[in-house]
């Protein structure tokens, strides 16, 4: 899912989000953790990661992936890519 970036407070590493229908959600410092950004800016497109709640739990740019759970081979191992076609092959 994608939003666009409302507020944010570098010091904090919180801030919120425009969902695509408008509505307004928060994310603190945990949802940004991950994702190797330290500064996000008002208007710029993110992906974000929602729990079954709604909250968000992760947050990256929009042409980024979010990082996705890390399985015995890895996230960068997954089939179709050079690095999971060669894992396949190594098996």
């Amino acid at each position: 899912m994608q939003a666009t970036v409302r507020s944010f407070d570098p010091a904090s590493g919180s801030g919120s989000v425009f969902l695509d229908d408008g509505t307004v959600v928060g994310f603190g410092p945990a949802a940004l953790a991950g994702s190797g950004l330290r500064l996000l800016r008002p208007g710029q497109r993110v992906g974000i990661g929602c729990d079954p709640g709604g909250a968000i739990t992760g947050l990256t740019l929009a042409t980024f992936p979010l990082a996705g759970p890390a399985g015995p081979a890895g996230p960068a191992a997954q089939p179709g890519t050079a690095a999971g076609d060669a894992a396949k092959g190594a098996g």
